[in-house]
Parts: C-alpha cells; structure tokens; sequence
C-alpha cells in the first residue's frame, strides 16, 4: 500500500473545506456540481459532463474497458444557500455538512491527485461521480440514474461517506416515507369552538403512532421528521400535515409495518375530518452477499491499516445496485460525530488512513478481479 503523503491530505482537506461552502440542499446541487465540473475539466478528466439528472461525472482512462465506479453525493440536509464559517480547532473541523458529505466529495479528487502523481494505478475506466438527490425526498434519483447509464455493469460501486472509517456499507437499509394530511372545515377559536382542529387531529394521531411497538430485531424505526398546520393563533386549524419516516433491517417488517400505518391513518376519518396519506419517498433494500469477494478485498484493506473492519446497514446511494443485484459498498474516510446537525464535525488524523483505504480499494477490485466479482 503506498504511502500518502501529509501534506497531500492536508490539501484535499482544503478541498472539503471549499466544497463545505457551496450550499447544497437536495434539488440545488447544482452550484456545488458546476464547481467541480470546472476543476475536473482543469484537471484534464475526460468525459467531464453534468448530467440531465444534475450529476457531475469525470473519467480516468485506464487500460481497459472494465469500469469502477466510486461515487459521492453532492447534497446536504441543510437548506441553507449560506453557511455559517467552518470552525477549525486542533484535531477537528466542524460545520454543517463537512463530513456528510463535502470530506466524502472531496476524496474523488483526492484519486485525481494520487493517479496524477504515478501513485494510483488503473487497470481500467475509473469513473468518479458526484450524485444528487441521496438526502431527503431525492429518493436517490442520482444514483438511479448512474446505474441505468451503464449498459455493461461496471466490476463494483464504491459509495464514500465523509464519515464512518472502519464501517463497510454491505446492507442497504429498506425506507418508506409518507405524507399524512388532515383537513376540517376551521373556524374562529371563540365563534367555532367545539368543531375538529386538523392540529389536534394531527396529535392525537402522532400519538398512536408513538405508540405502535418497534422491534430491536430486526430493527425498525418511526419517525415524525417534519410537521406544520394552523394559520393563526385564534384559528381551528383546518389543514395540517406531517412527513413520516420508516426504516427496517427487514423488507417483510417495513411492510408490515407501513401497513399499520395505513390503517392508522382511515381510522382518522370521521364527520368533519379528512385523512389521507401519499408515499412521498421509497429507498429498496438489497445486500451484498457475506462471502462476495468485494467485502473480503474492503476487509483486507482495513485490516491492513490496523482499522478492525465493521460490516453495517444504511440507507446510502448503494442501495439502489445492491438493489439490483449489482457489486456495491459504501465506505467511509475518517471519524467523526454529530451529523445532520450545524456542530457536525470530523477527525483530521485519520484521513490518511481513509483515502489510502480507498485508493486501495480501487486497485485490488482490478487486480484480483479479471472481469467480475463474485
């Protein structure tokens, strides 16, 4: 495994840095994608392109056909179009999405750098995308249209998360999203008194959901994200509505468990009171089977650098090829903490350790794999 230099790491931590400070909420990627369009162009990159999706893309030719794709998603769950400065302290950088995902974008330059310096070598096409829509209500359309590109499946995906070193991505966590709506006819909070308020319909039927059990295993969870209704404070409120998020590490759970909620939602129903409930979000499951060799290469990388490898469950971009049956894994670049949240942060030590983790990664699929992983 050859070696990386600090100051090398030092500069793609600048990168993050920059690329922090392009907003990037999901469905306005596209500030963040032009920026690295332009670098990768610069760079010399073929095929530098944005997609109709919003997708940035860039190729580093190899010597043969046999693509590998490594991908990292531009969007950030804040809505800001301006953040606040990042704050440096000895150790750390925080601030709201540097680790998730600016850190996990900025390694693709970071194996633009490595193959520019001899020190990455490429037995075939490495393609290095930047994805839209992994965050919220994107349903990874990004990443949807990343696997329909290729006609011939590339040898595997690597998805890169800022955040998460030592954590091998092998399970793709299934995910339903809904939104509930109520609606009442409304009226003046003194005239009207006694009528439905869509609000406190809206408690009231959080409050069964709270109280429906969530098995430890397989695990699954319920979650109100988001929920709005009212107009005034002397108003019954007539409309109101709530997002919904629903997880499990089982396919059969979640369904069981998104009908459950269905039926929760036309017991609502009654004189004066509307329910309805729209899938707003859907995010497959899949898995990458225990004795693929894609996981025992990734294991051998970590164990390499001392980095006990820890085989994981999320909802990331390689749901949707490992959906489909296709080789995928999701890594990540260094530790870190407090993400999806403005005091997000990560480690600066062990980056080394992660993008050597990656650039080894991506030449071992090449050489012990002629053509395909199995």
């Amino acid at each position: 495994m050859k070696p990386i230099s600090l100051a090398f790491v030092d500069e793609i931590i600048e990168v993050a840095c920059t690329i922090q400070q392009i907003a990037a909420p999901t469905f306005y990627e596209d500030r963040r994608a032009k920026f690295i369009s332009e670098k990768w162009q610069t760079a010399g990159l073929k095929d530098v392109s944005i997609d109709e999706t919003g997708n940035v893309w860039g190729c580093l030719s190899g010597q043969s056909k046999n693509a590998i794709v490594v991908a990292a998603h531009l969007d950030t769950v804040h809505p800001d179009q301006n953040l606040p400065p990042l704050e440096k302290k000895p150790g750390r950088i925080s601030g709201p999405g540097i680790g998730d995902n600016a850190l996990g974008v900025a390694s693709l330059f970071a194996l633009v750098g490595l193959y520019q310096q001899g020190k990455l070598k490429l037995k075939g096409d490495l393609w290095l995308v930047g994805t839209v829509g992994e965050e919220g209500l994107g349903n990874l359309k990004g990443m949807q249209a990343v696997v329909e590109h290729f006609s011939n499946p590339p040898l595997a995906y690597i998805i890169v998360e800022g955040i998460g070193l030592g954590k091998l991505f092998t399970r793709a966590l299934g995910v339903v999203r809904y939104r509930i709506s109520i609606q009442t006819p409304g009226g003046h909070s003194w005239a009207n008194y006694g009528i439905p308020s869509a609000n406190l319909e809206l408690a009231d039927l959080i409050n069964s959901l709270a109280k429906i059990p969530m098995p430890q295993k397989p695990r699954t969870t319920l979650n109100v994200g988001v929920m709005q209704g009212g107009s005034s404070i002397n108003t019954i409120s007539c409309k109101a509505w709530l997002d919904l998020d629903l997880r499990s590490e089982d396919p059969f759970t979640l369904a069981k468990l998104a009908e459950r909620v269905n039926d929760l939602v036309r017991g609502q129903n009654h004189p004066d009171v509307t329910t309805s409930i729209e899938k707003i979000g859907q995010r497959p499951a899949g898995e990458l089977p225990a004795n693929h060799s894609l996981i025992r290469i990734a294991q051998s990388c970590l164990r390499e650098l001392r980095i006990p490898p820890v085989l994981e469950i999320a909802s990331t971009d390689a749901n949707i090829p490992l959906n489909r049956g296709l080789p995928a894994i999701g890594i990540g670049i260094t530790t870190g903490g407090n993400v999806h949240t403005y005091a997000e942060y990560f480690d600066i030590e062990p980056v080394h350790l992660g993008l050597q983790q990656l650039q080894s990664l991506v030449e071992r699929i090449w050489d012990e794999n002629d053509n395909d992983l199995d």
